[in-house]
């Protein structure tokens, strides 16, 4: 399998924008040849054009994920163009920010359908095509939301939580079988793309992510590097880390700082306008961007996940030195109180 980025063919869904169109423009500086999939023509040719330019391959193909005839036609055309496929990616992703009350049927089925359907067809679009090859790698980018939920964007996490549980089975599925196909989920925290300015709004105001942010690149750079060196499990960015942990350990202390004083309802509401467009039911026009509105503050890098998420033996490494100084500072305790109780 050509583990190296500049000899992949890669698919991405979710090109025309944000994380899947900073993550095509990586590949594509590094060589790679790369199918691009996302509704909006324009945004994608426009992405293809600058591929082209880096040095790399592209082709256009104009993809609603959430119609699996589509999604099967994106593999062919892969394989037809360039004769494989090496790196799946399923990064397309709708959102609407409402409470579940707020939200019609039609819009939680939309969500649903793109958000998790669409990667569901992804894999198995790729699939049979990497099956006949022997090799392949699906990278399904989620959100820290696939381990922890928070209020206003029910459906949007339940679709990445869905997208977790059918990464997990199916990872088993092909280890079990020694098909030697990779699926690594990708879960990053809060990421300045446009998907803000995208989403559906009844929150009065545009929404925005909860901080800290992470830049696109910082999820690009994940993804690229386990397209070379395939992870079960990375997410992106510290804060996002501490978010799943918190949630694991102690879920309960996790919804009560969310609905403090409304904590995470005033997060996610920005001092824009809504203006009334989204691109829940049809691709906004323009020729799309990869970031969003909320670079102020935002980090370029994610310093952990960069050396330490994607190094799981620095991971253990750290976590026995933790635990190594813990265990010095119990015994330097017990000492002091033992020899406390002597003197006594």
């Amino acid at each position: 399998m050509p583990k190296v980025v500049d000899d992949q063919v890669v698919v991405i869904t979710g090109a025309s924008s944000g994380i899947g169109r900073e993550t095509a423009l990586a590949f594509g500086e590094r060589g790679a040849s790369v199918v691009l999939a996302a509704r909006g023509e324009q945004a994608l040719r426009e992405v293809a054009s600058e591929i082209e330019r880096l040095g790399g391959r592209a082709k256009v193909a104009v993809t609603d994920v959430g119609q699996w005839p589509q999604v099967e036609e994106l593999a062919q055309t892969a394989v037809d163009r360039f004769g494989r496929i090496d790196t799946w990616i399923n990064d397309a992703a709708v959102s609407s920010y409402a409470t579940v009350e707020q939200s019609t049927i039609e819009e939680i089925d939309q969500i649903i359908r793109v958000d998790l359907l669409g990667q569901i067809y992804g894999m198995k679009a790729a699939l049979p095509h990497m099956r006949r090859q022997g090799y392949g790698t699906i990278i399904n980018v989620a959100s820290v939301e696939a381990e922890r939920a928070v209020p206003l964007q029910a459906p949007y996490a339940a679709a990445k939580h869905g997208i977790k549980g059918f990464s997990e089975a199916l990872m088993m599925e092909l280890e079990h079988e020694n098909a030697g196909i990779d699926i690594t989920l990708v879960e990053p925290s809060s990421t300045n793309t446009p998907l803000f300015t995208h989403a559906r709004s009844k929150l009065g105001v545009k929404p925005a992510p909860i901080p800290p942010v992470y830049e696109p690149r910082a999820v690009a750079e994940a993804i690229l590097f386990v397209a070379e060196h395939p992870r079960r499990h990375i997410v992106v960015g510290g804060a996002g880390k501490a978010l799943t942990l918190g949630a694991r350990i102690a879920p309960a202390l996790v919804d009560w700082y969310m609905v403090q004083r409304g904590e995470m309802f005033k997060k996610q509401r920005s001092d824009m306008p809504d203006e009334g467009k989204d691109n829940l039911f049809r691709p906004m026009d323009g020729p799309g961007s990869t970031t969003g509105e909320f670079g102020e503050n935002s980090n370029t890098v994610s310093l952990y996940t960069r050396y330490l998420e994607l190094h799981p033996r620095r991971q253990l490494l750290l976590g026995g030195a933790l635990l190594g100084m813990l265990a010095i500072a119990r015994r330097a305790r017990h000492g002091r109180e033992h020899r406390h109780d002597r003197a006594a």
